[in-house]
């Protein structure tokens, strides 16, 4: 775990450009490249649409060079985490609590993950808990990380709202993904359109109006390639093994048939999933899938 304060030459330049920036803990690893960074964030009750097309924009912005901040939380936030990853790409996961309380706790195997394709960073001390007060000011830090903030899904009243106000007092780009105006789900994205808020359909639309400089930064994505099947010896070799795609398997069974402690078990899995090579599905069930190929 790294303590960085502004002024630190690894302190993240668009964050230490921001009124009073918070000092962080990191773990995982910052690059000079981050300063290319988006924010996607959304409802934690996301709708499958939502979810579907928070990993999409992730994963396009990823693979070109682009990396995704969001806040590790369940629905929105943890699809554009996943997307970010499935292309190879760089994600920031910003907690609201220390980074020893992972929240919330089913994320903790995607946070290891993270910190292997990025970095998991935090305001707060480790041991502090992810209380509500904390939120706005993560959202700030997310805000200031990113050079715009995406809203995916948001009620009228929701935290990802928060964050997209804060990004536009810190004058970074605001976004908003439409939704049917049926849908409780996207009052908040439809709204902020309505109030001036760019209109998102892919991933050009949020390059297309980033800084001439940025908009250079943005690489091709690579063509298309398979997923490399697992190392049969490795922890996510030996979960496949375990995983049938007609039979969905608890989580408490495959801890106790592959012979690795749950944490491991958790990022095994959540490797799998970012490969293509399982999926999880409600109630902490996992089944095997065939592997996808990376977007191009």
């Amino acid at each position: 775990m790294t303590h960085l304060v502004p002024g630190d030459a690894r302190y993240p330049s668009l964050l230490a450009a921001i009124p009073s920036p918070p000092a962080l803990w990191v773990r995982g690893a910052l690059a000079g490249d981050d300063a290319l960074a988006v924010a996607i964030v959304g409802a934690r009750r996301a709708t499958a649409y939502g979810l579907e097309v928070a990993e999409r924009l992730a994963a396009d912005l990823a693979a070109r060079g682009v990396t995704i901040v969001s806040g590790l939380a369940r629905g929105i936030d943890t699809a554009a985490h996943r997307g970010a990853l499935a292309a190879g790409g760089r994600t920031l996961a910003v907690l609201g609590g220390g980074l020893d309380v992972v929240y919330p706790p089913e994320n903790r195997g995607l946070a290891r993950v993270i910190e292997g394709q990025g970095a998991v960073l935090s305001q707060f001390a480790p041991g502090t808990r992810a209380l509500p007060g904390h939120f706005p000011a993560r959202n700030r830090t997310i805000a200031g990380l990113a050079l715009g903030v995406v809203v995916v899904e948001a009620a009228e009243r929701s935290g990802a709202l928060i964050t997209a106000s804060l990004a536009g007092d810190l004058g970074r780009e605001v976004f908003a993904v439409p939704g049917r105006i049926t849908s409780a789900a996207s009052a908040g994205t439809n709204g902020l359109i309505q109030d001036g808020a760019k209109l998102v359909r892919c991933w050009q639309d949020v390059v297309s109006e980033l800084p001439e400089p940025w908009r250079r930064a943005v690489r091709e994505a690579p063509a298309g390639e398979a997923a490399s099947a697992p190392d049969a010896a490795s922890a996510e070799g030996r979960m496949l093994a375990l995983l049938a795609p007609d039979e969905a398997r608890h989580i408490e069974a495959l801890i106790a048939r592959g012979g690795l402690d749950p944490a491991r078990t958790g990022a095994a899995l959540v490797s799998l999933e970012l490969g293509g090579w399982a999926k999880q599905l409600a109630g902490q069930r996992w089944v095997a899938t065939a592997p996808r190929t990376r977007r191009a």
